[in-house]
């Protein structure tokens, strides 16, 4: 008797499919509907952004960072500045600083909405989307209140912000603050104990802790695996250390634990943002430094030597010192890193992005080995991609 044959069958998913979340190909290989092989295939996306902040100087290179990671703006101009700033040895005033934290908490509760939301949807449980994207509109109302922009804010300046906040943001920020809790506790009774949802997500693409480590996982991914880290934790910036919260953890590393810490991450932004709104200082947004920070306008009139600043910080850009950085923060999809080399001109030399999602989706092909077909979906929406963050 012949002995059976058996062999393997190669096909695509993407670029051009919805569960995607952008222009992302696998190759995978089957063996029926039990997945043996898979292998990312990206740069469908690629902008070069990298090398044109090397091309561009100090100040202009802030547009960029939002265009990298477009679903949490304030957190990715946090991570390009903070590293300008470490590279100039340069403080923002206190006022800037809590600013911040605020905005780029709020931009973690959008980031996390629009996932939840379009995971519900790839899990065919469709009702939970519009609820999610109704409460991101109202971050992005707040947003644009801020910075005249929905996305794209371009607020954040080296060593402090644009300009200060506008009148009325305080009462703003917290009547949303006041009513994500309730939000929350609908999306936690509408998803956690529903069949469906657990029954896609238990289980379903297992990562190790020892496997997310080796691929150098970190955000929602690592810390659903069960590993206790968090830049804001482990390497305070921006002053984080002055907040108390905690960091979330799964215990079963699969795509349940992942929405399980997400879910929490929400409820624990919101216990920063109402701490920062009680410690938000007075006082200026910008240094007092003219040869960072651009002169008040006010100063421009009476003062011929801030002209000369302004026309130098315009027309030419600082000059940092010599020497290289890297500063990190905690994105929605984890450390979002930029590594800058300054040669003294008025343009980096080098720019490196360490990006989140590039390392997140490196551990795909673990997650859904011998897995079913079906679950790739499903893995690919708990690992939360944006391709931007991964071709750049």
């Amino acid at each position: 008797m012949p002995e059976p044959q058996t062999e393997t069958q190669m096909i695509n998913m993407g670029p051009q499919h919805p569960a995607t979340h952008g222009v992302l190909r696998l190759l995978l290989e089957l063996e029926g509907e039990v997945i043996v092989g898979t292998k990312p295939i990206i740069g469908y996306l690629h902008t070069g952004f990298e090398k044109e902040m090397e091309n561009r100087t100090y100040h202009q290179n802030i547009v960029f960072p939002a265009r990298i990671e477009y679903l949490a703006t304030f957190i990715e101009e946090m991570a390009y500045v903070t590293a300008v700033e470490k590279l100039l040895d340069v403080t923002p005033p206190p006022r800037a600083q809590v600013a911040r934290v605020i905005l780029a908490e709020l931009s973690r509760i959008a980031s996390h909405l629009m996932w939840l939301g379009s995971s519900a949807i790839d899990v065919n449980v469709t009702s939970g989307f519009m609820y999610c994207l109704q409460d991101r509109e109202g971050i992005l109302d707040i947003l644009e209140m801020v910075s005249g922009q929905r996305m794209m804010h371009g607020y954040f300046r080296l060593g402090g912000l644009h300009q200060d906040l506008p009148e009325g943001f305080e009462a703003r920020v917290r009547q949303f603050a006041e009513g994500l809790t309730t939000r929350l506790d609908e999306y936690d009774s509408l998803l956690t104990d529903n069949l469906i949802w657990r029954r896609r997500l238990e289980g379903v693409a297992v990562l190790t802790p020892q496997t997310a480590l080796a691929y150098g996982c970190t955000g929602p991914i690592l810390r659903g695996s069960g590993v206790n880290y968090d830049v804001r934790k482990a390497f305070p910036y921006g002053g984080y250390e002055q907040f108390e919260f905690d960091v979330p953890l799964g215990r079963n590393g699969d795509a349940f634990d992942r929405y399980i810490v997400r879910l929490e991450e929400m409820r624990q932004s919101r216990r920063i943002i109402l701490q920062a709104l009680d410690r938000l200082p007075g006082g200026p947004v910008l240094v007092d430094d003219r040869k960072v920070a651009l002169p008040p306008r006010g100063e421009l009139v009476r003062s011929m030597e801030a002209v000369i600043h302004q026309f130098k910080l315009v027309s030419e850009g600082l000059h940092p010192p010599v020497g290289e950085v890297y500063a990190a923060v905690e994105s929605p999809r984890g450390e979002k890193g930029y590594y800058l080399v300054s040669d003294g001109s008025n343009r980096p030399a080098r720019v490196r992005v360490r990006a989140a999602t590039f390392n997140n989706l490196q551990a795909l092909p673990a997650m859904v080995y011998r897995g079913f077909i079906a679950d790739v979906v499903v893995a690919i929406a708990s690992l939360d991609v944006v391709l931007g963050d991964v071709d750049r």
